[in-house]
């Protein structure tokens, strides 16, 4: 494993909060660690930088390793389409995971972490169930994965937070600290007021993050008022799960109180822009957020409401969807998406202090994209700068070529070469059949809270 390299001749963007550019610049990492990032002749002056591997990456972005900061594994992408949030959880969601076994839900794992890494992922917060085996995709893989189970109290197909409790035993830290595990709540409607209590005691007992959805559609929103007498978020705080660190799912319909408690509380939001625009949920008012504090990362959400896992599309997307409701051209900067997508996904995920900035102390999770393509002509790199638009809206995750977590190469030349992406594909595509097949079985789907709480409209 060569974990000492010298990657030069790139365009590099630190995202160290100065929106800056070198060119020609390099990295120069040791034993898995950015030694040193400057102007690629001041770089290849540095004592070790004769001994290492070298890496040309001229006419190259180099980048942070991007953070997928909601990502669920699963195996139901393209079959579950054109319904409404809750309809589609009941129809489609609830089903599959009445039926998921161990063994899918592993296979889901390996193929969802190998698709993102392909297109620059290096970390994921990843909800799923029966997370051992997304614990051994993960390390097996090389990428970093927060792994927040999927519990619930209110409906019995679900983990539980005792299993939960024993992956955090068994997990908490792992492979060198690229794998974590986290407490996970699936949703206000699943849980009980008690089992978030239940909680955040359990997150506190092992100084970990939490991790659930909320504010996702108006409906939520009301029907929270209607049951709780509050919104979501202000029932919350009052649940003690934002007393630590919490990362909450879409908050598309948080009111300044709301944002207001999670500035106070530390509590991140993650905005997925594909997800929310598939299933009709809404637009996010991610510029105002920013504006008053909130951390917000980026995030796909699963391959089921996604129906990719390409962070570097979701800038795009995270971009566009800002203007459109804003009807404000400048809303939806390039270098905004970017952030969200790097520093700010590491510090929602409590990461930033070992990753998500090319800074000199920090592991070396790194991500080339080829800007040698047709696609990005005129390319400039003077005064008419321009390889961040670029980046955000006329690339995807096609045009990565290399990706290294903590030096090690991950991807090269486009092609993932840390596990075997046929068999990876196979193993999903088998354990997809089988998952129908088991759903099939068990016949119609059980009403979930939609159904069992009146019609929504």
């Amino acid at each position: 494993m060569m974990r000492d390299i010298l990657l030069h001749n790139a365009i590099v963007l630190p995202c160290d909060g100065r929106r800056q550019a070198i060119h020609p610049g390099a990295v120069l990492v040791l034993d898995g660690q950015i030694a040193a990032c400057d102007r690629s002749d001041l770089v290849e002056a540095h004592p070790a930088a004769e001994h290492v591997h070298r890496v040309d990456l001229d006419g190259h972005l180099l980048i942070p390793g991007l953070h997928n900061g909601h990502l669920h594994s699963g195996l139901l992408r393209g079959t579950a389409e054109s319904l409404a949030l809750w309809e589609w959880l009941e129809q489609h969601v609830d089903p599959a995971h009445r039926a998921l076994t161990p063994e899918i839900a592993e296979a889901a794992s390996w193929m969802a972490y190998t698709e993102g890494l392909r297109s620059g992922t290096t970390s994921v917060l990843d909800m799923w169930r029966f997370m051992e085996g997304s614990a051994r995709a993960a390390e097996a893989i090389g990428i970093r994965a927060t792994l927040a189970p999927y519990t619930a109290d209110k409906y019995d197909w679900f983990d539980t937070l005792e299993t939960n409790r024993r992956l955090l035993e068994t997990h908490r830290s792992a492979a060198d600290g690229r794998v974590r595990a986290w407490v996970g709540l699936e949703h206000m409607f699943y849980c009980s007021p008690d089992m978030f209590r239940e909680a955040a005691a359990l997150a506190e007992e092992f100084d970990v993050g939490i991790h659930t959805h909320s504010s996702e559609t108006t409906w939520e929103v009301e029907e929270c008022v209607r049951q709780h007498g509050k919104r979501p978020i202000h029932a919350f705080a009052d649940w003690g799960i934002l007393d630590g660190r919490a990362v909450v799912a879409h908050g598309v319909w948080l009111d300044e109180d709301e944002v207001e408690t999670c500035v106070e509380r530390s509590t991140a939001v993650t905005h997925c822009p594909c997800s929310n625009m598939k299933l009709s949920s809404g637009a996010a008012p991610i510029g105002s957020y920013r504006e008053a504090g909130l951390t917000v990362a980026l995030g796909t959400d699963g391959e089921k409401e996604n129906n990719n896992l390409d962070m570097i599309e979701e800038l795009k997307f995270g971009a566009l969807l800002a203007k459109l409701t804003t009807t404000d051209p400048a809303a939806g900067d390039p270098w905004d998406l970017l952030e969200m997508a790097t520093i700010d996904g590491a510090r929602a995920l409590g990461l930033d202090d070992v990753t998500g900035s090319i800074e000199v102390g920090k592991d070396a999770d790194l991500v080339a994209v080829d800007l040698r393509g047709i696609h990005f002509v005129p390319l400039f790199l003077g005064t008419d700068f321009n390889a961040v638009a670029h980046l955000v809206f006329s690339a995807s995750g096609r045009d990565v070529s290399d990706v290294w977590v903590k030096g090690r190469r991950l991807v090269e030349n486009g092609e993932v070469i840390s596990v075997d992406v046929a068999a990876v594909a196979q193993r999903a595509q088998e354990a997809a059949e089988e998952l129908f097949e088991r759903r099939r079985a068990q016949g119609a789907p059980v009403a979930g809270p939609a159904a069992q709480l009146g019609k929504i409209v």
